[in-house]
């Protein structure tokens, strides 16, 4: 006797999943279109965790065209002509479009710690890949927007926590720490150890943290990097093409291991500022000789509370001019994309001289390539929205892994084979 298929709501739903995914990767526009008016853009395999835009990038793979992922065929593509939809990379992008649209969302992760964005590009699908992060730079943006909204929901709120957003500089949510090996050789100078370790320090946390300096790097009591000596290729380029010639006003946000002010230094300008918050940093610049150099003014605190004064300010330190600058750079730690948008949008205004240029480090979203592109184009839009426009130098990094440079690190805060060098100034 033929016994009668058990159906229970969890066998039917993963089934339904199924066929969402299934009409994805065949990019079966028709299916799909028809699934998504009942089912979510967003589902996942429970065995591969891909969602419908892992699959239908999966299904433009030409290499894997029969290629059967857990009961889902990434890439057997339905006859594009029977379908309507055109020839089949057409059809691909549709589906991708179509899932778009439908709410499916540019980063989630599969199990093998891929978005969608990570697959097209190792895969070499170079237009599934654009339109991904074109999606990111939509989705990225309107996130800031409703963050500002909500800001202005409570007045009381100066600093609102922002953890979605990337780190201007060397912090990483989404990475597990590189190693816990402890850093060879002792450091130079260690403050007191005692602060809690926190693995995703803001601002606050860290101006209040200890810190350990390093020859090649300097770490918070977490063993965050705050900065590494391996920036130097590029804080030199980045000094080159800011000041490029002697007797030029600098301006330096975040002073660190001091890798960019001994670089703009060496063009001998006629006034240097620096402004640096963390107190183990000031003292460590004053036994260096920073406060004693010439046409060098060391700021001590927050940007945020020091430059207002600067704007307001009629003369400079040294009396005389007014405090605008031909060159700007701006390297902080711990704080989100928020903090360096304001920065541009408030203050660059009001510091720059016409004909100036500035810069920032950008470390935003390094830790894999689909999210810096995504903030690329992010604070490019921004920047012009700003009356900014901002040209990018491309620069080679090595293999950071390789070479060891993230031993005794918790994060390792960059994971890309390419630098790009932002100058800014103002349109026109």
């Amino acid at each position: 006797m033929e016994l009668e298929t058990l159906h229970t709501p969890d066998a039917d739903a993963a089934a339904e999943v199924q066929q969402v995914l299934a009409a994805a990767s065949h990019h079966d526009l028709r299916s799909l279109r028809a699934l998504l008016r009942t089912h979510s853009a967003s589902v996942q395999d429970p065995q591969t965790g891909y969602t419908p835009l892992h699959a239908a990038i999966a299904g433009a793979d030409p290499s894997q065209k029969k290629q059967q992922r857990n009961g889902v065929v990434n890439g057997d593509n339905v006859d594009a002509e029977s379908s309507g939809e055109g020839n089949e990379a057409e059809a691909a992008v549709q589906t991708v479009k179509l899932l778009l649209q439908n709410g499916a969302i540019w980063n989630d992760l599969n199990k093998d710690d891929e978005t969608p964005g990570c697959l097209a590009l190792r895969l070499g699908l170079t237009n599934l890949y654009n339109i991904v992060v074109d999606a990111g730079v939509r989705a990225e943006i309107l996130l800031n927007r409703l963050n500002e909204y909500e800001q202005l929901k409570d007045d009381d709120v100066e600093e609102p926590a922002d953890l979605e957003a990337p780190t201007i500089h060397n912090t990483d949510s989404s990475s597990p720490p590189a190693t816990s090996t402890a850093p060879s050789g002792a450091p130079e100078n260690t403050t007191d150890s005692s602060a809690t370790p926190d693995p995703q320090p803001n601002q606050p946390t860290y101006l209040s943290s200890s810190l350990s300096f390093h020859p090649d790097r300097i770490l918070d009591a977490s063993a965050n990097s705050v900065m590494m000596s391996w920036e130097t290729t590029l804080m030199s380029r980045t000094a080159a093409l800011l000041a490029p010639s002697p007797g030029l006003r600098v301006l330096n946000i975040g002073h660190g291991m001091g890798i960019i002010d001994v670089e703009f230094q060496r063009t001998s300008p006629s006034t240097h500022h620096i402004v640096e918050a963390h107190p183990s940093v000031l003292a460590r610049m004053r036994e260096h000789g920073w406060y004693d150099k010439p046409n060098v003014v060391v700021h001590e605190g927050r940007w945020q509370d020091v430059l207002p004064r600067m704007i307001e300010s009629e003369e400079d330190g040294d009396g005389g001019e007014l405090n605008l600058f031909d060159a700007i750079y701006f390297d902080t730690f711990a704080e989100p994309y928020t903090a360096l948008r304001t920065f541009f949008e408030d203050f660059v205004i009001g510091l720059l001289d016409e004909g100036g240029k500035w810069g920032f480090f950008n470390g935003l979203g390094a830790d894999r390539q689909v999210c810096y592109d995504v903030y690329a184009k992010v604070v490019e839009l921004d920047l012009f929205e700003a009356g900014f426009e901002v040209e990018w130098t491309s620069l080679e990094v090595p293999d950071l892994e390789e070479r060891g440079e993230w031993e005794g690190v918790r994060r390792a805060y960059w994971r890309l084979k390419e630098y790009r060098l932002p100058v800014a100034r103002f349109v026109g």
